[in-house]
């Protein structure tokens, strides 16, 4: 798979604040590329503005994050990130993390569910949303 199987990028910068001990970025740092990856995608296809308007949205259930290789400062990353699936309430976004060299860093999914937080219950993944999401993957859920 190629970085144009992932339809949305976020740049970001390495702080220096984000080193652990060792002088590499810390792990947690990784989990919070890949929150602003999360959100970027939501913002592109529409999902928080949604969220806000409705109070229905998406409450993360699952993250993973296979670990490739250390980053270190300076430096910045790339995230690329895709929807892997979407099913009756929930829908996964897979993400890639590459270091200034274009290495593969880290690679995560998030499994994500559909919430009526005013309910306080899961529902069906809307049909628009998935609708924005196949022509922005431009392909087929």
């Amino acid at each position: 798979m190629t970085e144009k199987d992932f339809p949305v990028a976020l740049k970001l910068r390495i702080d220096w604040s984000e080193l652990d001990y060792f002088g590499h970025v810390n792990n947690v740092s990784f989990f919070k590329y890949i929150q602003a990856s999360r959100v970027n995608y939501w913002d592109n296809i529409g999902l928080t503005k949604s969220h806000r308007e409705t109070n229905i949205g998406p409450m993360l259930a699952s993250c993973k994050c296979d670990f490739k290789q250390p980053l270190f400062y300076p430096g910045e990353i790339i995230i690329h990130s895709r929807v892997d699936f979407i099913k009756n309430t929930s829908f996964s976004i897979c993400h890639r993390i590459l270091n200034d060299k274009g290495q593969i860093a880290a690679e995560a999914q998030d499994i994500i569910v559909m919430f009526d937080f005013n309910r306080n219950e899961k529902v069906t993944f809307p049909k628009d949303l998935k609708e924005k999401i196949e022509k922005l993957e431009n392909k087929i859920f």
